[in-house]
């Protein structure tokens, strides 16, 4: 199963828009999601802490900043229907 992992912080505008392309999709296809708190882990927030939201998919990062729902399709190999 693919997992997607979504960087953020508290009061973060920009990752709001962002959380909601990804739970739209989960919607409609299984993943295991994760939001991380950059600022629960002192490596994340090193890593991330001017380039959040961040979005992550089995490992390997596809977004920083805006997500598209395309985008995510595409990271989880599903075909457009």
């Amino acid at each position: 199963m693919h997992r997607v992992i979504l960087f953020s912080k508290p009061g973060c505008h920009l990752c709001e828009p962002v959380e909601e392309v990804i739970l739209a999709v989960r919607r409609e296809r299984e993943f295991e999601f994760e939001v991380r708190n950059i600022e629960d882990d002192p490596a994340d927030f090193e890593k991330y802490k001017h380039a959040i939201p961040v979005v992550v998919v089995d490992g390997r990062e596809i977004a920083r900043y805006k997500l598209s729902r395309i985008e995510l399709e595409q990271a989880l190999g599903l075909e457009r229907i």
